[in-house]
């Protein structure tokens, strides 16, 4: 089975996964709910919004208005602790499922450091010696889940001031770091763009923003709108078009290769002929059951691992 499918590159099909970041009163929300429209090519009802903020997002119901006034509504969803990656993972399906094209999450801070987040999972054993490997691999999960959705993404992030806290010379010294986003270290540069809000949404700073969007997002000064969002979906569609029922049946075998080869097979039976030939006109993709083997073959593995440590201490190895 061939681990990849080497082909020309396409912008086809392509899908967004934006980040806002910045401390409380930056205009992440609003923001990210005009972009998210304009995304949706002014549908907004094709726009979902996660809101893990204790109903926050409810406040910003009739952000969308047109130019005649009238309020366009969108769909919310509350989720409510633990803010574990998995629920994050099954609520960003919910959307998906419910036919969502542009998903607002505000905001992914919770999955990190929140109750039940990555940090609590890290040190749910023992906190004096947390298990990192544990917590970071349900990250992975999480952000897999973001960058191969069906949707176009746009993450909110909150941020703060940071400090670097150090012996020196026996004295204890702190070092302002600057307003950081509260995310894994390597969140905002997974994104297809990044940014940090300033004034109110007014000014933005790039922490990563390919070229051909950087009009749209990096100006430097001035609010992103919807009609910033109508462009960059413009762009992306300017690529030849894809059947959206065969791109969120591949985007679906995608994410499904995680659970492995027997699942990867019973998604791949289940999809109507037609389907299929137009994915794999051969069967089910080598390169995606390849990586659904590879992911049986690391659960074995770890498996394997488990039992030598746990023989280990028993033997006193």
């Amino acid at each position: 089975m061939s681990v990849i499918q080497i082909r020309k590159a396409k912008r086809e099909g392509a899908r967004l996964v934006l980040g806002l970041a910045g401390i409380s009163g930056t205009g992440k929300t609003y923001t990210a709910l005009q972009l998210a429209w304009g995304l949706a090519n002014y549908d907004a009802s094709k726009v979902g919004f996660l809101d893990t903020e204790n109903r926050r997002g409810s406040l910003y119901s009739d952000a969308l208005r047109d130019g005649s006034g009238v309020v366009h509504e969108f769909w919310i969803g509350d989720l409510e602790p633990p803010f574990s990656p998995q629920r994050y993972i099954d609520a960003i399906l919910e959307f998906q499922k419910h036919g969502v094209e542009v998903l607002v999450i505000d905001s992914v801070t919770h999955e990190w450091e929140g109750t039940g987040g990555c940090e609590e999972i890290a040190k749910a054993g023992n906190p004096r010696l947390p298990n990192w490997n544990l917590a970071k691999e349900q990250h992975k999960k999480f952000m897999n889940a973001m960058l191969q959705s069906d949707m176009h993404i746009i993450a909110c992030i909150r941020a703060r001031e940071k400090v670097s806290v150090e012996k020196v010379d026996g004295k204890t010294v702190v070092t302002p770091l600057g307003v950081l986003p509260v995310c894994e270290k390597n969140f905002m540069f997974e994104m297809t763009a990044s940014l940090m809000l300033w004034n109110e949404g007014k000014e933005q700073q790039v922490m990563k923003c390919p070229a051909e969007l950087q009009q749209h997002l990096a100006r430097g000064n001035g609010y992103i709108t919807a009609a910033d969002g109508k462009a960059i979906r413009d762009w992306v569609d300017g690529a030849k078009q894809l059947n959206p029922e065969v791109e969120r049946a591949r985007n679906m075998l995608r994410t499904t290769t995680e659970q492995g080869i027997a699942a990867l097979q019973a998604a791949w039976a289940a999809l109507p002929n037609t389907t299929k030939v137009a994915i794999g006109p051969n069967g089910c993709p080598d390169d995606l059951k390849r990586a659904a083997v590879a992911y049986d073959e690391q659960r074995a593995a770890s498996n394997d691992n488990t039992v030598d440590d746990l023989n280990a201490a028993v033997l006193g190895g």
